[in-house]
């Protein structure tokens, strides 16, 4: 198991980017690379601190204010009376715990909320809000069970974006097909550089629409 393997396994995981990073992953690269350092976890606390400081070697130190404080842990919680059912909580959530469809209220699994707050800026009708659920802090308000399922979720929803993705792509490429086999035949293009120039700009027509899914 490589050195960023056992940081990741004893990170919180909840995807929550105050560290900095896209996601625990990225963080545990980073220290494993020697580019960040151990006090940047807010959800771990100061026993994630420790933890790392053990994995990498390094001191222990206080965590860094610049990336929060260690607090309760909290969940979040939407207001159905203000809730517009516009989905971009779904899209910002992590653990894919937001559930509900589109111009509909929208429900939030307690059981399954890290508490990362991403959801809270993505709301634009400042619907959003957390409860705390703990009196306990860091590793204490969180466990080893919560942290595996958070990270399996994590990783269910990062495979199905991805396959959303390829889809949707496989969908606009048989769609471009389409049409150019629907041209007139006076219309076909023969020539090898006009047939590279019009498959040029069909995928940076499939590009631009990634880009904008990203």
């Amino acid at each position: 198991m490589s050195l960023a393997d056992r940081i990741d396994a004893v990170l919180p995981q909840t995807q929550c980017t105050r560290c900095g990073y896209a996601d625990c992953r990225a963080y545990a690269e980073a220290l494993a690379a020697g580019e960040a350092d151990i006090n940047q976890c807010p959800p771990g606390g100061a026993e994630g601190v420790a933890r790392l400081a053990a994995l990498t070697g390094r001191d222990i130190r206080p965590l860094n204010p610049e990336h929060g404080i260690e607090a309760t842990r909290g969940v979040a919680v939407i207001d159905e009376a203000w809730c517009i059912g516009c989905t971009l909580c779904i899209k910002a959530c992590p653990a894919d715990c937001i559930v509900g469809v589109p111009k509909a209220m929208h429900l939030i699994v307690e059981s399954q909320c890290t508490g990362c707050e991403l959801c809270i800026p993505a709301c634009p009708v400042d619907c959003i809000s957390m409860r705390d659920v703990t009196t306990a802090t860091g590793w204490a308000a969180w466990s080893a069970a919560q942290a595996e399922e958070a990270r399996d979720r994590y990783a269910f929803r990062q495979f199905r974006r991805q396959r959303e993705t390829q889809e949707n792509d496989a969908r606009l490429q048989a769609k471009a097909e389409a049409k150019l086999a629907d041209l007139p035949a006076a219309s076909v293009i023969t020539d090898p550089e006009q047939l590279a120039r019009k498959r040029a700009v069909i995928e940076a027509a499939l590009a631009r629409a990634r880009a904008r899914r990203g």
